[in-house]
């Protein structure tokens, strides 16, 4: 009698994730290699936008109360997830009081926010988000670059409660980073 299928897959290993070609970005959750292409402009563009408003204030105390790390891409390593990277990732520094050097991030995001477009839609939601709410990241936010819209998420009891839902408002107060009010709406990339 032959073994069930599953029981032929054999779990992803970080020796899977280093193998991917150099143009391919890849992430290990609960034993499963997740690549796929770098992002492209618009979606960059946007993780871009959102990064440089909020790095000057929260992390470098420009105009904000500081305090945090605010990393795009970074490389975290946590349990059942052996490299994952959201788009942009922020912790206090009063859990994180140093970055680590040599290695990946082993502490659990205060903070993440994932650009959604058509190759990350469904893996950020139906993978990363519960992935995300399980270890316990206090704050997550979707951005929507086809319909110009950002979610914010507050982790309670262990589920995602959505607490607001902005597009193109110039002053907007975003959890957990609402010291300093943001353009939303100064995100959106043009289209050629």
């Amino acid at each position: 009698m032959a073994a069930p299928a599953e029981a032929l897959v054999q779990p992803a290993t970080l020796a899977d994730l280093e193998a991917l070609p150099a143009d391919v970005k890849g992430e290990l959750i609960d034993g499963v290699l997740y690549a796929m292409t770098r992002p492209r402009g618009p979606h960059q563009s946007v993780a871009g936008r959102v990064h440089s408003d909020f790095e000057p204030g929260f992390e470098r105390g420009r105009g904000g109360p500081g305090g945090w790390w605010i990393l795009p891409e970074p490389g975290i390593s946590l349990p059942g997830a052996a490299e994952i990277s959201p788009d942009i990732a922020g912790w206090r520094r009063s859990r994180l009081p140093a970055l680590p050097a040599d290695r990946a991030i082993d502490v659990v995001p205060d903070w993440v926010c994932e650009v959604l477009s058509p190759t990350t839609r469904r893996r950020n939601k139906l993978v990363k988000a519960p992935y995300y709410a399980r270890v316990g990241v206090a704050w997550m936010w979707l951005v929507d670059l086809d319909a110009r819209v950002l979610t914010v998420h507050a982790l309670h009891a262990g589920q995602w409660l959505e607490v607001g839902v902005f597009s193109d408002e110039a002053d907007a107060r975003l959890a957990p980073f609402d010291a300093v009010a943001t353009d939303v709406g100064g995100w959106w990339p043009t289209t050629a």
